[in-house]
């Protein structure tokens, strides 16, 4: 990649890249993405990057990554956007594109919702640079084509859609937040599929986000190279919203720590936060997972139990966990999950047809609906027990056993995410939880019902002949 055009000589011609990011209280961006592209700095810009990064002198050639660590409305988007729009049309990528190919920039975020606005950002500089605008060849809803044979183009955060690209730059939006959405690709498997793409053509990885746990692809980037010991190639920010923005209002801020002080730390402050942490580590899951088993059959003499976790059918999905005991061991033998929408009575069908298919004739769940799913079930020959621990309690029995070895899970992907993204929180009043994290697409159904189910088949008691659980 070579530059045609200074950034920094970009940043300040109006027909260029002048009107993005303009003014004095767009100076702290500037002065990061001039010193990541590899130019000089001044002296009052270095106190500026030392502020930033905690490093004393810029790294007087392109960085690898660049990782910016700052709270809400610190400009991060709009700036990731002007530096895409830049790497795309005023550095030359011919010398690194085989004839015929085309280069890309692709833009990942958690939901192509948030992707777009990055997007967005960058079409809109092309758009009012009377030189730029004329390289747009033609434009989608996701795609900038240029006639430079580069596209920018949205893409889900997801380790297949990076595979067998060439990219020129990469803008990775919200990291801190990939690994929350229940998916199977983790934030740290996508950036391993993503900067392959990056090597033949030596552009940036440009990592966008807000802090959130410490944990993840975000967090290790801070602990590794945040500061004058972390690689010369490597340029991590971590900042305040106001330390990027100074036209944030101080009051937003203030009142948001006056809500909640944990919270408005992350979303303001910058910082991660050290009021929630992992609740088990995902090798401790994997390795009690039984590679290759998907389910197992009914076998004779052995006495099943069953945990379900209801819903509606509009927004969670409705769980079933099917498992035995042996000896020490909680045994997980059939998951069943139906993703809305979907006919709950339709659901309690077919969850009745493997219960009977396992001669079991109780199930337990949770107290979702009221009287709904224990009328549903009673409907069908199947009696339903209230489970007297709330979900957080089930998650915290279960963990030792985890950590012991003491659950056989089945090989499944999704079940090992929900677990290994639960979260542990504790609030202001020192109470704890444990529950999935924020965002619409954070799912922890799976989880629940075999956290259930362990507890089911760990604590049995004989009562009138029957085998029920006490909690």
């Amino acid at each position: 990649m070579k530059a045609l055009v200074p950034i920094r000589e970009a940043l300040t011609d109006p027909d260029l890249l002048g009107l993005a990011i303009p003014g004095e209280s767009w100076r702290p961006w500037r002065t990061l993405l001039i010193a990541a592209m590899g130019e000089p700095l001044n002296d009052d810009e270095r106190a500026i990057l030392l502020g930033l990064t905690g490093r004393v002198e810029e790294p007087l050639q392109q960085v690898e990554e660049l990782t910016a660590i700052v709270g809400r409305r610190g400009g991060k988007t709009r700036a990731a956007g002007t530096v895409g729009a830049y790497i795309a049309t005023l550095c030359d990528h011919s010398g690194v594109l085989a004839p015929g190919e085309r280069g890309m920039l692709p833009i990942l975020a958690a939901s192509t919702t948030q992707a777009d606005r990055a997007f967005m950002h960058v079409l809109g500089v092309l758009e009012h640079s009377p030189v730029l605008r004329p390289m747009i060849e033609s434009r989608t809803a996701d795609m900038i084509r240029l006639t430079n044979k580069i596209d920018v183009q949205v893409r889900p955060a997801n380790y297949r859609t990076v595979r067998g690209i060439t990219a020129v730059a990469a803008i990775a939006d919200e990291v801190a937040f990939w690994h929350l959405d229940g998916s199977s690709n983790p934030d740290a498997e996508i950036l391993n599929a993503l900067r392959p793409a990056l090597a033949t053509t030596g552009g940036p990885l440009i990592v966008i986000s807000s802090p959130y746990a410490k944990r993840g692809e975000l967090y290790g980037a801070f602990r590794r190279d945040y500061g004058p010991t972390g690689d010369p190639l490597i340029m991590v920010a971590k900042g305040p919203s106001r330390a990027f923005n100074p036209t944030l209002p101080q009051r937003v801020v203030d009142r948001a720590f006056e809500r909640d002080a944990a919270v408005a730390a992350a979303e303001y402050g910058g910082e991660f936060r050290n009021d929630i942490e992992a609740f088990v580590s995902r090798e401790v899951v994997e390795a009690c997972v039984a590679d290759g088993m998907f389910e197992r059959p009914r076998a004779s003499g052995l006495r099943y139990f069953a945990f379900v976790d209801p819903s509606g059918g509009s927004n969670d999905a409705m769980t079933l966990a099917i498992g035995h005991q042996e000896g020490e061991l909680a045994v997980l033998d059939v998951i069943r999950e139906r993703k809305p929408p979907f006919s709950p009575e339709g659901v309690v069908t077919d969850f009745v047809a493997t219960l009977k298919a396992y001669g079991i004739s109780r199930v337990t769940g949770d107290r979702y609906a009221g009287e709904w799913p224990r009328e549903a079930f009673r409907k069908q020959g199947i009696a339903y027990d209230l489970a007297e621990q709330p979900r957080s309690d089930l998650y915290r029995d279960m963990l030792p056993k985890l950590n012991s070895g003491q659950v056989l899970l089945l090989d499944s992907r999704d079940l090992v995410n929900q677990i290994a993204l639960l979260e542990r929180r504790v609030s202001r009043g020192g109470r704890e939880s444990i529950d999935h994290g924020p965002g619409p697409n954070a799912h922890d159904d799976l989880a629940n019902a075999v956290a259930g189910l362990v507890a089911l088949c760990s604590v049995p008691v004989i009562r009138g002949g029957r085998v029920r659980v006490t909690f």
